[in-house]
């Protein structure tokens, strides 16, 4: 028939992104936090140093809160950091899970009222 030639994708090399996993854990927080009414936008940036998801209470707004993927700082301080609306560290770690623990207490304390 013919041949087929595959379509050359631009690659930018080194750039940090959430894997399926990350992402779907991530996501996952940020739909419980939509059905409980607290968040309503989210925004994903991915760059050379960082992958960055910051969740808004009104899209208006600064950030409530920014989840960053620092892969440079793995060895050190952990590549996961939450960090608030202020601009500061809430939690860092090595892994996903306990970084989001701070989010998911605020949401336990939504659901109750």
């Amino acid at each position: 028939m013919g041949t087929v030639t595959p379509f050359p994708m631009p690659q930018t090399p080194g750039q940090v992104g959430f894997d399926r996993a990350e992402l779907t854990r991530i996501l996952d927080l940020y739909g419980r936090m939509v059905a409980a009414g607290h968040w309503r936008d989210y925004a994903m940036d991915m760059g050379k140093d960082a992958a960055v998801f910051s969740a808004f209470r009104r899209a208006t707004e600064r950030p409530e809160f920014r989840i960053e993927k620092r892969p440079a700082l793995r060895n050190r301080q952990g590549m996961w950091a939450l960090i608030g609306e202020a601009g500061a560290v809430v939690k860092r770690g090595q892994e996903l899970g306990p970084v989001l623990a701070p989010v998911e207490r605020r949401l336990m304390k939504l659901v109750e009222e």
